[in-house]
């Protein structure tokens, strides 16, 4: 017995609404009054294969056919009938007549009919973000949530419900120009570590991607003067093994030309390929904008298996695949960080970077978002601020009621960040420059400036020191750098979140 349901409604859409959380199980019975082959006047004790009679498909929340188990089908069945003489199948019944059949159509068309009437009535009540999924534009959340924002809550457990942000991107890149003097900003040299030494041949040591830096090092690095300080990378000496993060040459060589980029990175198959849309894209920005996509060998793999093969020169769509060997952490999450913080590393002639999270996808010409985000609002660094906490004390609970990371750790964390300072959000205080102390970190904007690489620098390494939790380190880094340079402006931009770009 099979139906389908033409429209815009699939199986992901029935399984993402009504059975979010638990696989969907579909067994189809293929009634058969007889079976060729079986001898007349067979015994009672006879028992016909279900094999052929029964089909059950398991799916997954990602849609994937997982393999069929006939063990349970076939145990409960013949969990039925116990007799004297043993287990007995379901005895046969006859075949339907014209009449019976008559009786299961109307059935089933009553059914079904139900079915779609339920979907006309209650479909719109439906949480339209998981349409669209992780991977959204703009205007695309603008389209959706608005219908879903202007409901009232209907229950108190329900996560808060937020109106997007109206983007007024510029309509075209033809007439842009980057504002006169826009890099006059505070300007001083940084250098970074590359290497590092044992302090004696007796220290237990091993190398480490974010090197050694001790506390004196980390205080003095948060000073905006010229200086050379820990930003990864670091390699040990001589006759160790490598740090982490080993690129080819040819791919070096060639982020090495970027003068804009555009990255992101999946480690680890933890998430699905989502390509920019290219017809968003300028003629001007595929000639002249990097994409590069940052992948372990295990994510590669899984790209093939799933018909993303790079072609030739390394691309797919837009996407210039860069493979990343020996990985830096254990932990992907700490691992996708380097990317994501260290893009003046990775693009050394760059002057400007934007960085997506794998779960978005790039429906906007990157000129159009960097002449918004950066050179309209005179910022070096933009970023999101969080679409539901605003303190770090609730993004603590937060991260420990879900068991994010290491409770102690953690606690740890927070502890040593509250000596140093770190004091809860307060919205009337206009004197942090900041309208919250959580980032939603999925996009961020950069100018390659000294103070927006400094920053970047010193974030990373808290992420290097303490947990992988970026949100947690975030207020404190701009906050402890903005207090050590008084006077030295730092131009970041905390815009509303978007939930996608």
């Amino acid at each position: 017995m099979y139906f389908a349901i033409v429209g815009r409604w699939s199986l992901s859409n029935f399984q993402h609404f009504f059975l979010p959380q638990i696989p969907l199980f579909f067994v189809f019975y293929d009634f058969v009054s007889s079976s060729p082959g079986r001898p007349a006047g067979s015994p009672t004790r006879y028992e016909p294969r279900f094999g052929g009679n029964v089909m059950m498909g398991l799916f997954g929340n990602n849609n994937e056919q997982l393999p069929e188990r006939r063990g349970v089908v076939s145990g409960f069945f013949k969990s039925l009938g116990k007799t004297e003489y043993g287990s007995r199948a379901v005895r046969r019944g006859r075949r339907l007549g014209r009449s019976t059949r008559k009786r299961f159509s109307c059935l089933f068309l009553t059914i079904a009919t139900s079915f779609l009437l339920y979907l006309a009535v209650f479909g719109l009540k439906v949480n339209f973000y998981d349409i669209i999924g992780d991977s959204t534009s703009v205007s695309e959340v603008q389209e959706h949530l608005v219908s879903r924002d202007q409901r009232p809550p209907t229950s108190k457990h329900r996560r808060k419900q937020h109106f997007p942000c109206d983007v007024e991107f510029a309509e075209s890149v033809a007439y842009l120009v980057e504002p006169g003097g826009f890099m006059n900003v505070t300007q001083f040299s940084l250098e970074f570590i590359e290497h590092e030494e044992k302090e004696s041949e007796t220290d237990l040591y091993m190398p480490r991607f974010g090197g050694h830096q001790t506390l004196e090092e980390r205080e003095i690095s948060f000073y905006a003067t010229n200086q050379k300080l820990h930003c990864g990378f670091i390699k040990g000496p001589p006759g160790y093994p490598s740090t982490g993060f080993d690129l080819d040459e040819k791919d070096v060589a060639y982020m090495k030309t970027c003068k804009v980029a555009v990255s992101s990175c999946i480690f680890g198959s933890s998430d699905f390929l989502r390509r920019p849309t290219s017809k968003q894209i300028s003629e001007y920005s595929k000639k002249n904008v990097c994409f590069v996509m940052f992948v372990d060998k295990q994510t590669l793999s899984k790209l093939s298996s799933e018909g993303n093969i790079p072609d030739d020169k390394g691309y797919i769509g837009l996407w210039k695949i860069v493979v990343v060997r020996n990985l830096p952490y254990e932990d992907m999450r700490r691992t996708g960080k380097v990317p994501k913080f260290l893009s003046h590393r990775l693009f050394p002639s760059a002057r400007y970077s934007i960085w997506l999270d794998s779960k978005m996808r790039l429906q906007v010409d990157p000129m159009l978002i960097i002449e918004y985000f950066l050179w309209r609002k005179k910022s070096e660094y933009a970023i999101s601020n969080h679409y539901d906490r605003h303190c770090v004390w609730e993004e603590v609970q937060q991260n420990k009621r879900l068991n994010k990371y290491n409770h102690t750790a953690i606690d740890e964390q927070f502890a040593f960040y509250q000596s140093d300072g770190l004091v809860k959000f307060d919205p009337s205080d206009i004197s942090s420059g900041l309208p919250s102390y959580v980032p939603e970190g999925s996009f961020i904007v950069r100018a390659h400036t000294p103070m927006s690489n400094l920053f970047s620098c010193l974030w990373f390494n808290e992420v290097d020191r303490f947990t992988s939790r970026d949100q947690l380190s975030f207020a404190y880094t701009y906050l402890k750098l903005r207090r050590t340079n008084q006077g030295t402006p730092f131009n970041l931009n905390m815009f509303k979140v978007l939930f996608c770009v």
